[in-house]
């Protein structure tokens, strides 16, 4: 099975090799037909503590690394 890949911002480098990652997702709602904004946070791992609040990132599952990260940061995306 493939794994999923995800875009989103980061909205916190305070961890050492961890970042807080938030990604908005949209669809449209089953009753009103109008479109809805959901957003869920993701913590991933930075091994380098190379990206910063504001970067726009790649993050791709991967086996547990910690209790709250299940995803490593794959790129940014400028």
């Amino acid at each position: 099975m493939p794994k999923r890949v995800l875009q989103g911002v980061v909205v916190s480098d305070k961890n050492d090799k961890t970042i807080v990652v938030e990604v908005e997702r949209r669809y449209t709602h089953p009753l009103f037909k109008k479109v809805v904004r959901r957003t869920k946070k993701y913590h991933a791992h930075d091994e380098n503590n190379a990206f910063k609040i504001g970067d726009r990132v790649e993050i791709v599952e991967s086996a547990p690394i910690s209790k709250n990260k299940r995803w490593v940061v794959l790129t940014e995306n400028g």
